[in-house]
Parts: structure tokens; C-alpha cells; sequence
């Protein structure tokens, strides 16, 4: 281990082991009766233990386990986007090109380290045949919305979340075997953002953003937590090749993106009828219901770190 990542992850413990204690704290103070904010906040603060660990054991296994992990965490994203999408019988071969095929194989692209397969596959060759494969079911009804859906539960589910163990693939001078940080640094700040505006909307949210997508979202809460994650993002500025102006602005990109995508995927579950994607985690919902923000960060902050800090070629 680097003693980069040696710090960090006494950082993290650090507060993760404080979160706790002011977790049992309140719970205390409360008489241990049952209340509905200290309880998710501490089911809240269990889930992100067993997150952390599965992360770090990841981590510590190396490049082949994180990959792996991510493959898991998309296939059981896609799973529960599927779950609530509108399909019939005639999309089964669709729904098998997407599981079985569209799935492995972009994961297969970036453990072979090959770029362009895995930036083109689904955006191009996904797109196209997934409704081709539909279409072989011969059922017309409501065709549209069913082919586009398994297009976007593809692309949501497995071409945005496979951008995060892609960063493993990007060669930056100076920055040799260090890109695992990039994952923690990625995560850590977009999770935070969504933490910290929780947090700032419950202190001082006063005016909702986006009241019909997300009823608890407010401004003050979106601009508060939207800046102290950015600043928390230029404080972990050395486990990133950014200078820490560069780790404010990317760190400030990636939390504007992860709000716009939690609006998104808000829309879509209210589409459906549903407040949460699944309840796989407790206290956070479903899978997408906790990487809804970094689907739509990972991607542009993938391609942004390979153009402005990576060596290009081609």
C-alpha cells in the first residue's frame, strides 16, 4: 500500500468510527426509543460500513476484484432497473443479449484493458442490436418504450457504472498504480455531495428545487452540499494527479452531474409508481437508488481525466 492510500483509509475509518459513536450517542440520548431520523441515520451509517469493507477488500485484492465487484454491482443495477420497466414475453432475447452478452462483454473490454471496445460497444453496437433482438420477439405493443427502456437500463446500469473501474485504464505520467484512488476519490466526493446536501436541506432548506421529482431536495441543501463536497474533493486533492484548484473544479463537475443524474433518476422511479429502487441496502434503498449520482458522474469524469491528465493515444 501507498502511503497515500495508507492515509486515506485512516481517514475514513476515522470518520466512519466518529459517525458511529454519534449514531449510538443520539440513539442514547433519545432512550432508545424508536425514532425515525436517528434510526435511518443509523442504518444509514451500517450500510456504509458494509459498503466500505466490500470496497476496501476489493481494493486490497486488486484489479481483477474490482472489476469484478462493479460487474456484480451492474448486473444487479440492471436487474433492478429491468425490474420496474415496461417488457413482455416478446423481449426476452433482448433481455438476454442485455444480460448475458451486452453485460459480460463490456466488463471483458475493460479487463483486457481494450479502450475503444469498451467506449463504442454499448453506445453503438448496443443501441442498434438490442432492438433488433426485440424485434425478433414479433410483439409491436407499446414497442418503442420497450426497446428504449432495456437501451437505457443498459446504458444507466452498465455503461456508466463499468466507466468507474474504467479508470483503472488510464495511463497518467506520474500517476502509476494509483489509479484505484481515482475510484476512492470519485466516490467519496459524489457520495459526500449527496450526504452533505441531506444534511444542509434538513439545517437550512427552505425552498424546494424540485418538488414533484424530489420533495426533500431544497436549494439551500443542493448549493450547500454541492460546495462543501467540491471542497472536500480540492482537500483530497493529493490522492488525485489534479492540483488542488483542478481537484475543486472536477470535484465540482462531478457533484453538478450526480444531482442532475439523482433529478433523472427520480423521474424515472416516479414514472413507475415507486420511491425506491429495490431494498437491497438498508436505509439506502435499492442498488441504483445509491449509485444514481455516479452513473451520470462516472462517464464524463472517466473521459475528462483521460483527455486532461492521461496519455492519449490515437
Amino acid at each position: 500500500m501507498s502511503h497515500e492510500t495508507l492515509l486515506l483509509s485512516s481517514l475514513v475509518l476515522g470518520l466512519m468510527v466518529l459517525a458511529t459513536v454519534v449514531g449510538y450517542v443520539l440513539k442514547m440520548r433519545a432512550g432508545f426509543e424508536p425514532h425515525a431520523v436517528i434510526d435511518n441515520l443509523n442504518a444509514r451509517i451500517k450500510a456504509w460500513w458494509v459498503m466500505i469493507v466490500v470496497l476496501g477488500i476489493a481494493f486490497a485484492l486488486g484489479r481483477v476484484a474490482v472489476v469484478l465487484l462493479f460487474f456484480g454491482v451492474s448486473f444487479y443495477a440492471l436487474r433492478e432497473f429491468l425490474t420496474l420497466a415496461p417488457t413482455r414475453r416478446a423481449d426476452y432475447y433482448a433481455l438476454l443479449m442485455a444480460f448475458y452478452v451486452a453485460l459480460p462483454l463490456q466488463y471483458f473490454f475493460i479487463l483486457t484493458s481494450w479502450y475503444g471496445m469498451m467506449s463504442v460497444f454499448l453506445p453503438v453496437y448496443g443501441f442498434l442490436l438490442l432492438p433488433i433482438f426485440a424485434a425478433f420477439g414479433g410483439d409491436t405493443t407499446r414497442f418503442m418504450e420497450r426497446a428504449s427502456t432495456v437501451q437505457w437500463g443498459v446504458m444507466i446500469a452498465v455503461y456508466c457504472i463499468s466507466a468507474i473501474p474504467a479508470l483503472m485504464l488510464i495511463p497518467i505520467p506520474g500517476y502509476e498504480d494509483r489509479n484505484l484512488l481515482l475510484i476512492a476519490w470519485l466516490v467519496l466526493v459524489v457520495q459526500s455531495s449527496d450526504i452533505l446536501q441531506y444534511v444542509c436541506g434538513k439545517l437550512f432548506g427552505k425552498r424546494k428545487i424540485a418538488p414533484l421529482l424530489s420533495p426533500s431536495k431544497t436549494l439551500e441543501g443542493f448549493v450547500g452540499g454541492v460546495l462543501a463536497a467540491s471542497v472536500l474533493g480540492a482537500a483530497l486533492y493529493w490522492i488525485t494527479p489534479f492540483s488542488v484548484v483542478a481537484a475543486f473544479f472536477m470535484a465540482l463537475l462531478v457533484n453538478l452531474l450526480g444531482f442532475a443524474g439523482g433529478l433523472v433518476m427520480s423521474a424515472i422511479k416516479r414514472d413507475r409508481g415507486v420511491k425506491d429502487w429495490g431494498a437491497m441496502i438498508e436505509g439506502h434503498g435499492g442498488m441504483l437508488d445509491r449509485l444514481d449520482s455516479l452513473c451520470f458522474a462516472a462517464p464524463i469524469f472517466f473521459h475528462v481525466v483521460r483527455y486532461g491528465w492521461g496519455v492519449v493515444v490515437g
